[in-house]
């Protein structure tokens, strides 16, 4: 099979993904069809990573997968890299991690991060901690639209759905998000830049954790209000849809039938995954959850 990403073919190897499940036994998928992406109007022109909007949102993305890298982080916090590639263990490697993120970002020591007596309030503690276990406790809720405006910086992918659809600019609802968004950043630490080291960090373990793997199976949970945009069907039963910019799933079929009347079944690319409920043991509570970027994806129904 190929792959088409602006014009461009590339082969699919049986390498790309041969530890992977197969995302679709579609053998023969249109050029133009490979090409569709979230539509531009959900797309900004530019964001801060190493593939625009249109490519990374693409189905041609999730069939053959590249890294994502968010601009700079890497080099600037390469030491730190260069130490987690020696440690074995992975909880050990959480420990090192967790210990830089409060070391890096002054996280035990509110009055660096401006806070005094006379604050109205202390935001000095939401930190990237914080920020995981309010989007675990409720997606929808300051933190999420926090991580939500985070993907629309760093991926260029807008929100579409935050306690109900986002229209236009000026939609009230999407006023309303950014609103709740600009209130979560309000006075805290160099809050998006703990997420960009966040979503670095996961990558780097999901590499060291399953070495070779591209995609991992994941689940969501739908109700009828949940209804995603439907692009395309493929000849093997797959459909094509628009997934929000930011989605929980779980790995578990079982644990995501409890937050819908159907599950759908997602071949996930692991540059895709924000972070996961297991990422840092003892830290983080969840039953297998996922945090997915998003963008077009083929799904199939399994319930």
């Amino acid at each position: 099979m190929k792959e088409f990403i602006g014009g461009e073919t590339a082969a699919i190897t049986a390498d790309a993904c041969d530890k992977s499940p197969t995302i679709c036994r579609a053998t023969d998928i249109p050029p133009a069809l490979a090409r569709l992406s979230a539509p531009p109007a959900a797309r900004l022109p530019v964001n801060r990573c190493n593939l625009p909007a249109e490519a990374l949102a693409s189905l041609a993305f999730q069939l053959a997968p590249v890294p994502l890298e968010v601009d700079g982080v890497l080099p600037l916090h390469a030491p730190l890299f260069e130490r987690l590639s020696l440690v074995d263990d992975a909880t050990d490697r959480a420990r090192i991690f967790m210990q830089y993120m409060t070391a890096h970002f002054l996280l035990d020591d509110p009055p660096a991060l401006g806070l005094t007596g006379s604050a109205r309030v202390d935001r000095s503690r939401l930190d990237y901690l914080r920020l995981l276990r309010g989007w675990l406790f409720d997606s929808e809720g300051r933190e999420g639209a926090v991580l939500k405006s985070w993907v629309e910086s760093r991926f260029g992918l807008l929100t579409a759905f935050h306690h109900g659809p986002l229209g236009e600019a000026d939609d009230p609802a999407r006023t309303a998000f950014e609103h709740e968004r600009a209130a979560g950043l309000y006075g805290t630490g160099a809050l998006e830049a703990q997420v960009d080291l966040l979503y670095a960090y996961t990558q780097h373990e999901l590499a060291r954790r399953d070495p070779g793997r591209s995609h991992l199976t994941l689940y969501r949970g739908l109700n009828g209000r949940d209804a995603l945009p439907e692009l395309a069907r493929l000849p093997d039963g797959c459909t094509v849809v628009v997934l929000n910019n930011l989605s929980s799933f779980s790995a578990s079929q079982e644990r995501a039938d409890e937050f819908g009347d159907r599950v759908l079944a997602c071949e996930v690319p692991l540059p895709k995954v924000l972070a996961f409920s297991r990422l840092l043991p003892g830290r983080l509570q969840g039953e297998d959850e996922y945090l997915v970027i998003g963008g077009v994806a083929a799904v199939r129904r399994v319930d």
